[in-house]
């Protein structure tokens, strides 16, 4: 998504990342990744679980789609290291529009289950007083 950020941009569409990991992950996090948007954290859950992100299984953590995207990862000479933190839980991507109505709700199967990007911004435009 951060290669999509000046047309999101342009397009009045604002980004958040929420986590429940707090402290030195959190931080350790917006270094790594160089993160520029708001990092929100939900210690207690209760918006993951409010959002019906739940705990992921096994396979759904370590299935077939995780380990491609992995492979692509090693493959653009990425380094990946072990998490600290909880990867059983569920994330997801959530858009709500300027009158507060969720216009996309989505829960992820495991890590490497997020929406195209090309999908999040055909929805974009349900910000109109953003978009121009």
């Amino acid at each position: 998504m951060r290669e999509h950020e000046a047309e999101l941009a342009a397009r009045g569409i604002s980004v958040a990342v929420v986590t429940f990991e707090a402290g030195v992950l959190a931080r350790t996090y917006v270094e790594e990744t160089k993160l520029e948007w708001p990092l929100l954290l939900d210690e207690s859950r209760a918006l993951y679980h409010g959002y019906g992100m739940l705990t992921a299984s096994f396979w759904d953590i370590w299935g077939p789609k995780t380990w491609w995207v992995y492979a692509k990862a090693l493959y653009r000479g990425e380094k990946l290291r072990e998490s600290d933190g909880d990867i059983s839980q569920r994330g997801g991507d959530v858009l709500i529009n300027a009158e507060g109505r969720i216009v996309l709700h989505h829960v992820g199967d495991g890590p490497a289950d997020r929406p195209a990007v090309d999908r999040l911004l055909e929805i974009g435009p349900v910000w109109p007083e953003a978009v121009g």
